[in-house]
């Protein structure tokens, strides 16, 4: 798979499953409980951060505590964006169970694409039911849905920062064709 780039150079698929089943192994269950870790700290930073929306409630008369309808989303939104689109590549979660992302050809996410990653997997989740993280058995990396649809990849990232970075640095082609 190639995508063509202004420079004229195409960009082809690092991670292949068939040929590295190291970059996927265990990438589903960890995921599972990287999403827990996550839910954890994002209803802890919510609860602080509706403390001092209280606080700016009662200095503005009231009219903060209408930032109480949009808090939960904004936290999880800001928290996602800034981790996952970060130079980790990861949320703690993620990181905390081994995780990270990658865009198809290798490439960090970015915060843009981070938030309309969690965007994503709130509407497949809402409009399709949960039963749209059954795509994550059938496929050969062990990908959801929204990971699919923004070309995202969630691996391994020990085997990956061992063999594929130690390669690139090396300025040795990676064998991931």
């Amino acid at each position: 798979m190639s995508a063509e780039t202004s420079s004229g150079h195409a960009r082809e698929d690092l991670f292949e499953a068939a040929l590295h089943p190291e970059l996927f192994s265990g990438v589903r269950s960890r995921r599972i409980f990287a999403f827990l870790i996550d839910v954890i700290a994002i209803a802890l930073l919510t609860f602080a951060a509706g403390v001092l929306v209280f606080v700016l409630g009662v200095f503005t008369l009231g009219l903060g505590f209408l930032l109480y309808a949009i808090l939960p989303t904004a936290v999880a939104l800001i928290y996602v964006a800034f981790t996952l689109g970060g130079p980790q590549s990861s949320t703690p979660g993620m990181r905390a169970m081994g995780l990270e992302m990658r865009l198809w050809y290798g490439a960090r996410p970015y915060p843009l694409l981070a938030a309309v990653h969690v965007i994503l997997f709130w509407f497949s989740i809402s409009l399709l039911t949960p039963l749209v993280l059954l795509v994550s058995l059938v496929s050969d990396r062990k990908r959801l849905l929204h990971d699919m649809v923004l070309g995202v990849v969630v691996m391994n990232s020990a085997y990956y920062r061992e063999h594929v970075a130690s390669q690139t640095k090396e300025g040795i082609r990676p064998d991931w064709q």
